[in-house]
């Protein structure tokens, strides 16, 4: 298997460091990438950056990651709590799969509570801010 693990970010995460700062912070999806590439580099791996505000686009990645990906770091944003698509994709994936979220979603609303995601996730880092996906990446070296 090749050692190389896909991070892929959902709905409006391209919009990161510019959209409720208070709630996601200040650092940028750019940031996110750079951090979790210097951490990939110290472990043997590396890591493919991806985001989309489109459900299918990502089930897509899914499916390629399955040829060619190690892992899957998943912040699937909004996606999380209603996309049985996603679910079904990553059940197809055999490699582990950790789940980010910068926010602490169990303390926002309601039907943020609930992740489609989580029951194939091996691991979820929520209110981590973005050293969700340093945590992540970190975890990923230990399993591939």
């Amino acid at each position: 298997m090749s050692k190389l693990v896909y991070i892929m970010n959902g709905p409006n995460l391209n919009l990161l460091g510019k959209r409720q700062p208070e709630i996601y912070g200040h650092d940028t999806l750019e940031d996110v990438e750079k951090n979790c590439a210097e951490i990939a580099k110290e472990n043997g791996f590396d890591v493919k950056m991806l985001q989309s505000n489109y459900e299918g686009q990502i089930v897509d990645w899914i499916h390629q990651a399955r040829e060619e990906a190690a892992a899957i770091i998943i912040n699937p944003a909004a996606f999380t709590h209603y996309s049985i698509a996603i679910l079904d994709a990553l059940n197809t994936f055999e490699g582990p799969v950790i789940e980010v979220h910068i926010s602490q979603v169990h303390k926002r609303e309601s039907f943020r509570h609930h992740s489609y995601v989580s029951h194939r996730s091996d691991a979820v880092m929520a209110g981590f801010g973005v050293h969700g996906y340093t945590l992540a990446t970190r975890h990923v070296a230990t399993l591939i």
